[in-house]
């Protein structure tokens, strides 16, 4: 760990957790709506979005501290880095939930909620990783597993999309459940980007 010999603002920290944790929320939420029915779902979506606001207010004080703060705990070109994919991930669980009331499509295929299962794990391993920034300590384990995970994702969307093509025979439901799957896989690579991003962050401070 390099030596610093000026204080740091340790609430980029604490936000950046906050953050993180609005993720597992959003993911649970979006999880449970797969299950529900047309009006449950709705509520749902409406709660999810509420968290996506949230999200959203940590992310901007996040940014106005940046503008304010003149020594961050690393880079400030990684902290928004950071910052805007964890705010990536919120946007696509949340766009997901809004096309599947939207669209009011049925039963969703079994594998969309695997695709979601996945997501709400690399929440909780993003909310857990976040505190270790303070350290940079065992953190290696977290973004190998996100990067398994994101493979994994990869291979579960390529398998849900050749069973739409072949059970789905109405053309628009097709489009329909082809573009809510395509944006939980956009989730899954934003997860990616904040482990990558993690990554970065800490081998540039090692």
């Amino acid at each position: 760990m390099r030596l610093r010999l000026t204080p740091r603002d340790t609430t980029f920290f604490d936000l950046l957790g906050t953050l993180a944790q609005h993720l597992v929320t959003g993911a649970s939420l979006l999880a449970e709506l797969l299950g529900a029915d047309r009006e449950g779902r709705e509520k749902l979506a409406g709660e999810l979005r509420d968290i996506e606001h949230l999200a959203d207010e940590v992310a901007h004080e996040i940014m106005r501290r940046l503008n304010q703060t003149f020594v961050t705990p690393f880079e400030r070109d990684d902290i928004y880095a950071l910052t805007s994919a964890l705010d990536d991930c919120m946007d696509a669980m949340e766009e997901a939930a809004d096309l599947i009331v939207l669209y009011k499509v049925g039963e969703l295929p079994r594998r969309v909620s695997d695709q979601v299962q996945v997501l709400h794990r690399c929440a909780e391993l993003t909310a857990d990783a976040m505190p270790k920034l303070r350290t940079m300590g065992k953190l290696v384990d977290y973004w190998v597993e996100v990067n398994r995970l994101e493979n994994e994702a990869d291979k579960q969307h390529r398998l849900l999309i050749a069973h739409l093509f072949d059970d789905v025979s109405d053309p628009i439901l097709l489009m329909k459940l082809k573009e809510i799957v395509d944006v939980l896989e956009d989730a899954a690579d934003s997860f990616e980007k904040v482990a990558n991003t993690v990554e970065t962050i800490a081998l540039k401070e090692s």
